[in-house]
């Protein structure tokens, strides 16, 4: 059964019943104004700043680090992804990356993504062009020999271009000047 273009109607605005609406401007308060616990914030608090803001510099746990702040949480994410776990029964250490990149093809894209990110954030640090086309390099050996399906799932438990990049971070931010 279809519906013909005769049937289905519009109906204007002129045809809406009308229903009082409570208009508010924008100095009017719509009724007391409350943080996360439920206590009313004042309103001369509100007024101070001429408008609601809220702060979240003291929530944000990336902002406002310092460089070795910043350094030593990117060795702990390259130790996440390359060296967090032990198989047991022996000395072989594997990380995040290693269980991601066992899934097919979603779980190596998953993987250089997050290396990509690692990268990202050295850039971000100040690494040089150079070095930033090393940390590529790593990235891309990686990603390309651990697309492999099972040979490259054990290459990438044994290069771990993460903590290689990491590791080339750190002895170049070391040789710079403070």
């Amino acid at each position: 059964m279809t519906m013909q273009d005769d049937d289905v109607r519009f109906r204007s605005r002129a045809d809406r019943p009308r229903t009082s609406r409570a208009t508010f401007s924008h100095a009017e308060a719509r009724g007391p104004v409350i943080d996360q616990e439920g206590r009313e914030i004042p309103a001369d608090a509100l007024r101070r700043s001429g408008a609601f803001q809220f702060d979240f510099t003291a929530a944000n746990p990336f902002g406002d680090l310092s460089r070795e702040q910043r350094l030593q949480r990117l060795e702990m994410i390259a130790k996440l992804l390359d060296i967090a776990f032990i198989l047991p029964g022996t000395k072989i250490r594997y990380g995040v990356d290693g269980i991601i990149g066992l899934i097919p093809v979603v779980g190596d894209i998953i993987a250089a993504a997050l290396s990509l990110w690692v990268v990202r954030e050295a850039r971000a640090l100040g690494a040089p062009w150079h070095l930033t086309a090393r940390m590529l390099g790593n990235v891309a050996v990686q990603g390309v020999v651990g697309a492999v399906p099972v040979a490259g799932d054990a290459f990438d438990v044994l290069f771990r271009a993460n903590m290689r990049n990491a590791r080339l971070l750190r002895r170049w931010l070391e040789r710079q000047p403070h």
